[in-house]
């Protein structure tokens, strides 16, 4: 089973302490992309800086920053979004438009970070199942 369903079902069969290094470990990287994009993000007005923001589940994603206005970020998880109820534009700075070329700043400090990202969070749970295994 893949996709949100799974990953619950995992997290409730995790070890208590797997599930704060998990979170923790996630925070962190979700920290590291939305400086990144926040470095990348063009500065006009500053509102599209200020809009990117990390949500740590169990929470709901600001207002507009997803297709269909919100998202809860479940357990364990991290998401980072550009937008917000003021800031409704970002996809069409990511991506652009026919009069506007695109400037992304979003999906390359996805990239550049991922890698660094999934290894953090896998040596986090590597080290915390570990640590239980061994009490």
């Amino acid at each position: 089973m893949t996709g949100i369903k799974g990953f619950q079902r995992k997290m409730r069969a995790m070890p208590i302490s797997a599930r704060r290094a998990l979170a923790s470990a996630t925070e962190k990287g979700a920290d590291e992309i939305a400086r990144m994009a926040e470095t990348l993000a063009p500065e006009d007005t500053g509102d599209l800086v200020g809009s990117i923001a990390v949500t740590v589940g169990p929470k709901n994603t600001p207002a507009h920053s997803h297709p269909g206005g919100t998202r809860t970020v479940p357990e364990g998880a991290a998401a980072v979004t550009a937008g917000n109820g003021d800031v409704r534009y970002a996809h069409l700075v990511e991506f652009g438009t026919r009069k506007a070329p695109a400037q992304p700043f979003f999906w390359p400090a996805f990239r550049v970070l991922r890698k660094r990202s999934e290894t953090r969070i896998k040596r986090a749970m590597t080290k915390a199942i570990k640590e239980e295994w061994n009490k």
